[in-house]
């Protein structure tokens, strides 16, 4: 519509029934617009709320037995989740005769974890649970 007066503005704005929005008050003159004000407040709650999204929690499973190519392909999946900005739960599953070589997984981990040091860091120690070693990576910021 261009450069008008404030009266002139909020006279129109009326006459629509819409309301008149300063949308940037910084500039030379100030930008406003005239929309409805509830609309515009809800608008720019949603996108406040796109741009605090966090990361989603992405869990990757192995066993001690793994082998080397395929540890490789799971650091390889967790590289690409942290550099994603989600963190990344890393589970150690036991079973059987394998719960007697705990310290087998714990190096398997302990491998993961110097192979993706510069992408993320251990959200806490390493836990055991039951048959299982857990533990959550947050990526680096």
């Amino acid at each position: 519509m261009g450069i008008k007066p404030i009266q002139e503005a909020v006279l129109k704005a009326r006459e629509s029934g819409l309301d008149l929005v300063e949308i940037a008050p910084q500039a030379t003159p100030p930008v406003c617009k005239i929309i409805d004000y509830k609309k515009y407040i809800y608008i720019q709650s949603k996108k406040q709320k796109a741009v605090h999204k966090t990361g989603v929690l992405k869990e990757i499973k192995m066993r001690p037995k793994i082998g080397d190519h395929d540890l490789e392909v799971k650091i390889r999946h967790i590289q690409r989740f942290l550099e994603d900005k989600n963190k990344v739960k890393i589970t150690m599953q036991f079973f059987g005769r394998e719960r007697q070589h705990l310290a087998v997984g714990g190096e398997k981990l302990n491998r993961v974890l110097e192979a993706i040091s510069e992408y993320g860091a251990p959200e806490a120690p390493l836990r055991r649970m039951g048959n299982s070693m857990n533990i959550i990576l947050m990526p680096k910021k």
